[in-house]
């Protein structure tokens, strides 16, 4: 019999796992599948913990991880990926914003000798429910992605999808300390079927992405897959070499022809300003690549695990 592994990152959704649980097994009877559930406690405050214990007591397909202290998200994945065991395996969020009735469908199409794809993703058709200035940046951050990046990024698409083993595996090569999953799914390759649905709110608890730690993680999105940023205050610096070369020559002829030097030390001070702000934003650039080099240099690990039900666990 084949075998599922759904993983499922949790920070301070301790309202929001008992209804997710309910759900994932509502749909898990009706298959012939086997399963496993993977909650990854990524330092949360509340009582998650306790309330996956208390599951975990009367269900033995449920396993927890409990990190040290807070690893972000990205980390949560990685660790479900690394201890996960089954012949394909989902992520999902436990919020029920992923819908579990569409597990079904995915694995159908998966199983599909008629079909070749190795991984099946979820998007969103629409941003219902979402405020409009978040939506329209969500959207400006995929068309500027797509066009800096060789990787194609798929507006709209969430981090539930399910994959196979073999897809999984090669997610798990990439040993990168800063992650940026929806980059990595698409480089490894694989084809993939997108099944599209309508958003759907949190059934309990609060989301935990503010504007400011989207913003955060679409830069960071940007400068793990692609240098097009670096190209473009390179170019923006030469420009300014340009004009400024050019300008100067218009102030000598201007001066040996009309003997009036430049005058008007108000335009000077916004010129500076901006050149400066110019130098600076550039500087900002290379710095944010030279920051993720020097992570990556330290080969710190991606996660610690405090507490575990998985038995030969390891730190990565």
């Amino acid at each position: 019999m084949k075998k599922i592994s759904i993983i499922i990152p949790c920070y301070n959704e301790e309202q929001a796992i008992p209804y997710f649980y309910k759900e994932i097994t509502k749909i898990a009877k009706n298959m012939k599948t086997d399963f496993e559930y993977i909650f990854v406690n990524d330092g949360s405050k509340d009582k998650t913990l306790d309330v996956i214990k208390k599951i975990a007591k009367k269900d033995k397909k449920v396993k927890y991880i409990h990190f040290s202290r807070n690893f972000g998200k990205e980390s949560a994945m990685y660790a479900g990926l690394e201890l996960s065991t089954g012949d394909y395996v989902a992520i999902m969020d436990a919020d029920l914003q992923d819908p579990p009735a569409l597990i079904p469908e995915m694995l159908s199409i998966l199983e599909d000798p008629n079909e070749d794809y190795d991984c099946v993703g979820s998007r969103r058709v629409t941003r219902k429910g979402e405020p409009k200035i978040r939506s329209f940046f969500a959207r400006q951050f995929y068309k500027i992605i797509n066009k800096l990046s060789k990787i194609e990024m798929v507006d709209g698409a969430r981090d539930f999808r399910l994959m196979t083993r073999q897809m999984v595996n090669s997610i798990l090569e990439l040993k990168e300390y800063n992650r940026y999953s929806k980059g990595l799914f698409s480089f490894v390759g694989y084809n993939t079927k997108w099944l599209e649905y309508e958003n759907i709110k949190r059934v309990a608890g609060e989301t935990k992405w503010s504007f400011w730690k989207l913003f955060t993680y679409a830069i960071e999105g940007i400068i793990a897959f692609s240098t097009t940023p670096l190209a473009i205050a390179a170019f923006i610096g030469i420009l300014f070499c340009f004009i400024a070369f050019i300008l100067i020559i218009i102030i000598v002829v201007r001066t040996l022809i009309y003997g009036d030097p430049t005058s008007g030390w108000p335009s000077l001070v916004c010129i500076i300003f901006f050149v400066s702000g110019i130098q600076l934003f550039s500087l900002g650039i290379i710095g944010e690549y030279l920051s993720k080099t020097y992570l990556e240099t330290k080969k710190r690990p991606i996660y610690i695990i405090k507490e575990t039900n998985i038995n030969d666990h390891k730190t990565i």
